[in-house]
């Protein structure tokens, strides 16, 4: 695992119209979006040096700007124009995106109404293949005490920075009991989604995932969804209990860093990786790097 901090590598940050030098891509410390959660972002995967779904993700960033209350001032095309400058610069074959906008340091307070909106753009090296045998083994999950709130507490269709304050929470406690991750109810006391990551479960072919009216319709998500009835599996959506976890075969989470990857427990309630989890696997990265399905 690289450990060098992410202030302190070579290569090229896409920052406000421009591409700097890694170390100069900086902020001062009274950033309206690093006291304010002012912020909003997207995870991008890089395949064989082609972004995966881009326009996707530069859409829902605008849409999560909006939603804050602020125009990142670029239209879709310039902020994929952006990203692919970025890929180029920085030589990524195999790699992760990170764009991102918020408010900056003009005010100071709650209000931030004359603030300018700053745009970046960083890629690094991630590759996006995992040991097929480790990764069939399945990753160990932990019940979070933190819950995902309701939609009219906070603006749970955007992707930004303030809704993951509690998926940090999540995962440290997870990672010091000795899980991988953690799973989130919400409100309700429903099943919601991992730190960053949507979850499914299967009983036979059939797919169950929780209805996402309290956390972010995930693009991933919607990839695996149509993987999957392309397979002639029956998807359903719909509220899911804690309790019915017991009754489901196999479970795994989506996502743009996790991809598919295979759950073997939530807590106590334990699942097979099996047939579904693998011919998902398989036709998820047949789809990213544009081969033929099998």
């Amino acid at each position: 695992m690289d450990t060098t901090s992410f202030a302190d590598r070579d290569g090229y940050i896409w920052f406000n119209g421009k591409l700097v030098d890694w170390r100069d891509a900086n902020v001062h410390v009274l950033t309206h979006g690093l006291h304010y959660a002012s912020s909003v972002f997207e995870g991008v995967r890089v395949y064989d040096g082609e972004i995966f779904k881009l326009t996707e993700h530069s859409e829902r960033l605008v849409r999560s700007a909006e939603i804050l209350g602020f125009d990142i001032g670029m239209t879709v095309e310039e902020i994929n124009k952006a990203c692919i400058e970025t890929v180029a610069a920085n030589q990524i074959v195999n790699g992760y995106l990170r764009p991102v906008a918020w408010r900056g340091s003009e005010m100071m307070g709650v209000s931030a109404q004359q603030n300018k909106i700053n745009f970046a753009v960083a890629a690094w090296v991630w590759p996006s293949y995992f040991d097929p045998e480790a990764r069939m083994k399945g990753i160990h999950l932990q019940l979070s005490k933190w819950k995902r709130p309701s939609p009219e507490t906070i603006p749970t269709e955007s992707k930004a920075a303030g809704l993951y304050m509690i998926c940090t929470l999540s995962k440290h406690a997870a990672e010091r009991e000795g899980y991988d991750d953690a799973v989130m109810l919400d409100y309700r006391g429903l099943v919601a989604e991992a730190t960053g990551a949507n979850i499914f479960f299967a009983k036979g072919t059939t797919l169950y995932t929780p209805t996402p009216d309290c956390f972010l319709d995930g693009i991933t998500r919607r990839t695996v969804i149509d993987l999957a009835k392309a397979r002639g599996y029956e998807v359903v959506e719909r509220a899911i209990k804690p309790e019915e976890m017991a009754d489901f075969d196999e479970c795994f989470l989506t996502g743009t860093a996790a991809e598919v990857t295979p759950v073997q427990c939530i807590d106590d309630y334990t699942f097979t990786p099996g047939a579904v989890c693998q011919t998902l696997i398989a036709d998820y990265e047949n789809i990213v790097h544009r081969r033929a399905a099998a």
